[in-house]
């Protein structure tokens, strides 16, 4: 099996655009890195498939090939482009719906997760925190306040 040095390439540079537009702050950068990794993934399927031959249906051949073509990878891809079209769809709904909120694009740090991860920081110098145990004094028969029927007491 022969592979081509041209679309591994292509898919090298796709997927490396694709990250570095992915890890931007702007929801469009954010969508177009999405669908350049999608097609990236795309192509590595189509490259992986092995060669082309004849349709995958009895009785029809294409310029003599000898071998039959792999149905599986052309599904795959086309699975793939649906899905990838779904979630560009649902990307760019939330772009839509937050340039309504607040007319920036950007993407912004949450003050909470922003007071979390101070509040992370100042714990790691103070000493681990002891888990409470249980106390078994307490365990009796007698229906507790929590219990489903607090008033029932069995058959008599």
């Amino acid at each position: 099996m022969t592979t081509f040095l041209i679309p591994l390439i292509l898919i090298g540079g796709l997927t490396s655009t694709g990250v570095y537009l992915l890890l931007e702050r702007n929801l469009t950068r954010m969508l177009l890195g999405l669908l350049l990794i999608g097609n990236a993934v795309n192509l590595l399927i189509l490259t992986v498939s092995g060669v082309g031959g004849n349709p995958p249906i009895r009785g029809r051949t294409s310029n003599g090939a000898t071998t039959t073509a792999d149905p599986l990878a052309q599904g795959m891809i086309l699975t793939a482009i649906v899905i990838s079209m779904g979630i560009a769809a649902f990307v760019l709904a939330l772009a839509y719906r937050a340039y309504r909120l607040t007319t920036v694009e950007e993407v912004s740090n949450d003050p909470e997760d922003t007071r979390v991860s101070q509040q992370i920081g100042t714990e790691d110098d103070e000493e681990e925190p002891t888990i409470p145990q249980p106390d078994i004094h307490l365990d009796t028969d007698a229906p507790d306040e929590l219990d489903a029927l607090p008033g029932f007491e069995g058959s008599k």
